[in-house]
């Protein structure tokens, strides 16, 4: 005897038997128990969710001899008969293959003759959206006034792509997807009757990859049943049968993505193409990850939320500590439109690779999001008390603090020079409101101005040194244009960071800076 696939041979047999709907098994039991079945049924939801199921468990229901509290009892002629499909009551079609106006003429003319041997014939119509508008248009006039002995029961994944005409002539069930722990416990049914030796993570994993589907479960539990009938089949064994990712490696790529580590996370994907994995699987289970730690920051409890093993779930909420939620979901943002466009993409890697170096340097990008990402790594920075080195300029020891030693007591500048300085002294507390730009706005306003050595400029010092990278050249040059075009003089501007003559970093920390004080000696020259 030929070998049956496992999703077929374990196909639900009664209402008691089909999981994961439990209020439309209830509600059918009901109309077979009081006998009030209707006559058109619209069956929807997800590939794997028991629509078909359903629809061949009612065909039995309704004509069985023996029914059980509304379940058929798959023992009497006429449940033999529709279970071994040799029933010419039951008329089943796959509409993706059989949708013109002629298919459905056909049905016409058969429903037109009453049942033989059972009480009801049964159409069943799979993926009825596939149907042309001509014979939607053909199929109405039935649908809407049956013999009393016809039952149409349609089943689509796609109930939006249904006229209105046909939504409206039935009643409409909605197949929701199965939670992963209901079909964990088919899948361990299954495995204790067919004796499939295999871990408890594995059958979890298998569950979570069925996507709310039974079927797909079931079949992928049927692919790793056949990996090694020796042994037991381990989690790992699973991963690589299945060509999946073990979530260390998320873990891994999102460590290196936060320490700027663009060599580790090229050589992450590396290693993903040469086991062979697929870069769109790979992404999507990467974007499920980061959905994951958003779960973790944001709820207390997660445990109905996600399905985690104890240290996968630990190493999750160690991940989530490490990320703020801006970093979270630009990640979402980023992943989702990767997955995008690899729809049409002939070099998927390198979209992946550009994808993740936009990650790791939210600086690239100038979204909202990346610039809030850009300022929390500011933030961080400050918090270590990472100063920038300051020019050595003319500043004198007050009394109340200390400040660098071993410079000029004072400073001779041409006339015009000084007054520009005084007017940018005077005026920088509020010239920072000048930008747009949130990063000029900050950069500026822990930053005080000098005037510059060459007797034309003037000296931007950020009292932290991590604010000297947000002003570029490109940004110093705009700042002095929005600045020269408020006052109507010419304005240049250098960024203060030089080197002491020992070829020391002098540090000079934000308080320090308030401390100095210039004796300016003003001179003819210009």
């Amino acid at each position: 005897m030929s070998y049956t696939a496992l999703y077929r041979k374990w196909r639900s047999r009664d209402f008691d038997d089909l999981v994961g709907q439990d209020a439309i098994t209830r509600s059918f039991k009901n109309q077979v128990s009081h006998d009030r079945i209707g006559h058109a049924y619209l069956f929807c939801g997800t590939r794997g969710t028991g629509k078909t199921s359903m629809a061949k468990i009612l065909a039995r229901a309704v004509n069985c001899l023996n029914p059980k509290d509304g379940n058929p009892c798959n023992e009497c002629a006429n449940c033999k008969a529709i279970l071994s499909n040799t029933s010419i009551n039951v008329y089943e079609m796959d509409a993706a293959s059989n949708n013109k106006v002629d298919d459905i003429r056909l049905i016409r003319e058969q429903v037109e003759y009453p049942p033989v041997g059972m009480r009801y014939k049964v159409y069943i119509i799979d993926e009825v959206h596939m149907l042309t508008e001509s014979a939607h248009n053909a199929f109405l006039k039935t649908l809407e006034e049956p013999p009393e002995y016809a039952i149409f029961i349609l089943a689509t994944t796609e109930p939006n792509a249904l006229p209105i005409t046909i939504l409206s002539r039935c009643q409409r069930y909605d197949f929701r997807r199965i939670p992963a722990d209901i079909i964990a416990d088919r899948l361990r049914h299954i495995v204790e009757e067919e004796h499939i030796a295999i871990e408890e993570e594995a059958i979890h994993y298998i569950a979570r990859m069925g996507d709310g589907s039974m079927r797909d479960a079931v079949s992928l539990l049927d692919q790793c049943a056949s990996y090694d009938f020796q042994r037991e089949i381990s989690y790992e064994d699973t991963l690589k049968i299945l060509g999946a990712v073990d979530t260390a490696a998320f873990s891994q790529m999102i460590a290196s993505l936060r320490e700027k580590d663009i060599a580790k996370a090229m050589t992450l994907v590396s290693e993903v193409l040469e086991q062979g994995k697929e870069l769109s699987q790979y992404t999507s289970d990467l974007l499920n990850y980061y959905r994951n730690i958003m779960l973790a920051k944001t709820v207390e409890k997660i445990d109905g939320l996600m399905d985690l093993s104890a240290e996968n779930k630990k190493q999750l909420l160690s991940d989530g500590e490490s990320l703020s939620m801006e970093e979270i979901l630009r990640g979402i943002r980023l992943l989702t439109e990767l997955l995008q466009q690899y729809r049409f993409a002939r070099q998927k890697r390198v979209l992946l690779e550009s994808t993740l170096v936009k990650l790791a340097h939210p600086e690239m990008e100038g979204k909202t999001d990346a610039l809030l990402q850009r300022l929390r790594e500011l933030e961080e920075k400050m918090e270590k008390g990472s100063f920038l080195p300051v020019e050595r300029t003319a500043f004198s020891k007050e009394e109340n603090g200390d400040v660098p030693e071993a410079m000029e007591k004072e400073v001779v500048l041409p006339k015009a020079q000084y007054e520009d300085y005084m007017l940018l002294k005077k005026d920088w507390d509020i010239i920072k409101n000048y930008f747009d730009s949130p990063t000029v706005k900050q950069a500026l306003a822990k930053s005080r101005v000098y005037p510059a050595k060459d007797k034309k400029s003037m000296v931007i010092a950020p009292s932290l040194g991590m604010l000297s990278n947000v002003l570029t050249n490109m940004e110093l040059l705009e700042i002095g244009k929005v600045i020269s075009a408020k006052y109507q003089k010419e304005f240049h501007f250098v960024l203060g960071k030089v080197e002491t003559e020992e070829r020391s970093t002098k540090y000079v920390s934000d308080e320090d800076l308030n401390k100095i004080s210039m004796t300016i000696e003003i001179s003819d020259q210009e």
